[in-house]
């Protein structure tokens, strides 16, 4: 008789999951281990695969995937943009991920990212800010109060020590949602009725907003000297936040140059604009901000290595709990060549 067919299992972490999770580990706790994470990774920049997004845009938005390798883990991110999405009560952003063993090809970890894209985008900001943003900052403004906005919040004030949120959004609703999610975690929130009002008296500044558009949420007068940016918004092709000239006047600071000349800010630059990879800066390789006048912007758009590391931090949390479920998704029969004859076994097993 032959022996039942072996089951590689894999272990998936549902959205319930997910949350569970987080507020196991805690919202701000889990952004600055997150930090860390994503921060030694970039350490190690130079041993990663590295390629800009793979993108499918359409009119109404984009569905791209998202991989990487260090060597010895593959990761990849499925993750869509389609800001028309919220008119229909239905997420903007959505995302799953999976980490494979590179010496076998099998799958280590399927998991939700919708949240975990949310957590890593803010935890990266605020580790860029640690290394970019004026000493002692205590106050940001927060532009665009959507889906991102609470986290980047809760990230700067974990990591970076904000204090103060000055909230602005061109729908008073989302302002309304962003302070009432933020009330009692310790900052003081200030609702804004104009982006000039917000930016009073900010250190940093960040801009998220959803439309896919080439928009100017910041003007060149609107921004004085010794600030810094962190722009999330400009993620995709023809989409950005910033005015040119702030640009120009700025010290620019970006993940991977060859993906952020194609969707981030610089988008709207030359090709041979100059730019300070972040990977450099922690490294030491590169300077970071030269004085307490420069403006700093970190323009964001995202890269596969961050999701990496968030899916290898995920993953290495999910010993002896129950914060994932198993999956049969690899047909593993006992002799690999007989992968036909564990389909028949199985049929014959089920007719007993």
């Amino acid at each position: 008789m032959s022996l039942p067919s072996r089951h590689a299992l894999v272990p998936f972490v549902s959205v319930d999951n997910m949350m569970r999770l987080v507020l196991h580990i805690g919202i701000e706790q889990m952004m600055a281990d997150l930090a860390a994470e994503i921060e030694a990774d970039f350490r190690r920049w130079p041993l990663f695969d590295k390629t800009p997004r793979v993108a499918s845009h359409s009119d109404v938005g984009v569905i791209e995937l998202m991989p990487t390798s260090d060597g010895e883990t593959y990761g990849f991110k499925y993750v869509n943009g389609h800001p028309s999405n919220m008119k229909k009560g239905l997420q903007t952003v959505t995302a799953f991920g999976l980490l494979a063993d590179v010496a076998t090809g099998y799958p280590l970890m399927l998991s939700e990212m919708t949240i975990l894209t949310a957590l890593r985008t803010a935890a990266t900001s605020a580790m860029a800010a640690k290394w970019l943003a004026p000493k002692g900052a205590t106050t940001m403004a927060m532009i665009g109060n959507g889906a991102q906005a609470e986290f980047q919040a809760l990230a700067f004030k974990a990591i970076c020590g904000i204090t103060e949120l000055r909230l602005y959004d061109i729908d008073p609703a989302a302002t309304t949602k962003c302070a009432r999610n933020l009330a009692d975690r310790g900052l003081h929130l200030v609702p804004c009725n104009s982006p000039e009002a917000a930016i009073e008296g900010a250190q940093i500044i960040t801009t998220c907003t959803a439309d896919k558009q080439l928009a100017t949420i910041l003007t060149d007068n609107m921004v004085g000297a010794g600030v810094h940016i962190n722009a999330v918004g400009g993620d995709c092709p023809g989409k950005t936040e910033l005015h040119r000239d702030i640009l120009l006047r700025s010290g620019i600071f970006v993940e991977y140059p060859p993906q952020t000349r194609i969707e981030g800010e610089i988008q709207q630059l030359p090709d041979d604009h100059p730019v300070t990879e972040l990977w450099q800066v922690i490294t030491g390789a590169a300077q970071g901000r030269t004085d307490g006048r420069q403006i700093t912007l970190f323009d964001s758009v995202g890269f596969a290595i961050e999701d990496f590391s968030a899916l290898r931090y995920v993953h290495s949390r999910l010993k002896n709990n129950d914060f994932h479920q198993d999956l049969d998704m690899i047909a593993d029969p006992d002799d690999p060549r007989d992968l036909f004859g564990m389909i028949l076994r199985a049929g014959a097993e089920s007719a007993v």
